[in-house]
């Protein structure tokens, strides 16, 4: 059941965040370079099947040229677990994707209508729909990477997760550990730990979590705590300017704690700050430098 106080949180939040976004791609249009392929549907929810759709870009191929294999990154939105849908990512997902890879864009159901885990349940049937579609869309699966910010660095950290820590992966029976290897990730202007005292992300987590948010779901949702050895290389990216920047410390330390292979990068300076997200935006020189950083790493892996 939603409350009004949830729905008045989710539809500010929507409100605010998409004139942002709107604001930002604003005359942005389809590279021609870039051959897509739109609304496909991954899901089976009829109730909310325009949040279970998903977008491939890849560069297009010269005239007559056959569709060859290309490394894939799948991307995962951000919105605080209730805004945001892959429209609102596309132009970021293009410019990724002229940077010589496939590239994934999805949505996925949104609290507080569809309560956690489908944000998580839809991250995993996508990753599988990858492989299950590799051979039509040319995806090489030896060079599978993903990227996820804010919110969406908290889900796909959460999946990385599970896929790699298996006592934690047993809690989610949906994600199969078996099959999928995530090469490596891009965690941007992430949120790891959710045990904020802040009234704003207690209302979020009151709609997100089945039982509202107890103890044990938050404990669940820390992402950061349940890093292992085997969790994929991964860049983590914060900036100057970030309202959440003490998180990127969080998920910074555990990955060494854990040895895990890393880069810790943090953009902008005191006298010329960035914001949350930014690299978003790739009319921006900050979000090209970031964004071309972030795919060498993947190309070094």
């Amino acid at each position: 059941m939603i409350t009004i106080r949830q729905f008045v949180s989710a539809w500010s939040i929507r409100h605010s965040f998409g004139n942002n976004d709107k604001k930002r791609d604003k005359g942005q249009t389809t590279p021609d370079n870039i051959l897509r392929y739109d609304n496909i549907v991954y899901g089976n929810d009829e109730r909310y099947a325009k949040w279970q759709l998903l977008d491939v870009y890849r560069p297009r191929a010269q005239e007559g040229e056959k569709l060859h294999k290309l490394p894939v990154i799948v991307s995962v939105h951000g919105g605080a677990w209730v805004y945001g849908d892959k429209d609102c990512y596309q132009f970021y997902c293009m410019n990724l994707a002229q940077r010589g890879f496939a590239v994934v864009n999805f949505s996925y159901r949104l609290a507080p209508e569809v309560k956690f885990p489908a944000s998580l349940q839809d991250t995993a049937r996508v990753f599988d729909w990858v492989y299950d579609n590799a051979e039509q869309y040319g995806f090489d699966l030896d060079r599978l990477f993903a990227v996820g910010d804010s919110a969406g660095a908290h889900l796909l950290t959460m999946y990385a997760d599970a896929l790699t820590n298996k006592a934690f992966g047993k809690q989610f029976d949906f994600i199969n550990s078996e099959r999928i290897h995530l090469k490596g990730v891009a965690l941007n202007n992430g949120k790891y730990r959710l045990d904020d005292e802040d009234s704003k992300i207690k209302l979020l987590l009151s709609g997100l979590m089945p039982n509202g948010g107890t103890e044990e779901e938050i404990k669940l949702l820390d992402a950061a705590s349940h890093v292992t050895a085997a969790f994929p290389p991964a860049y983590v990216m914060t900036c100057v300017g970030d309202f959440i920047r003490p998180q990127s410390t969080i998920i910074k330390e555990a990955l060494e704690a854990a040895g895990v292979k890393h880069i810790f990068k943090c953009y902008g300076t005191e006298e010329k700050p960035l914001w949350h997200v930014f690299h978003c935006d790739p009319k921006l020189e900050e979000a090209a430098l970031c964004n071309d950083e972030e795919c060498a790493f993947f190309r070094s892996l």
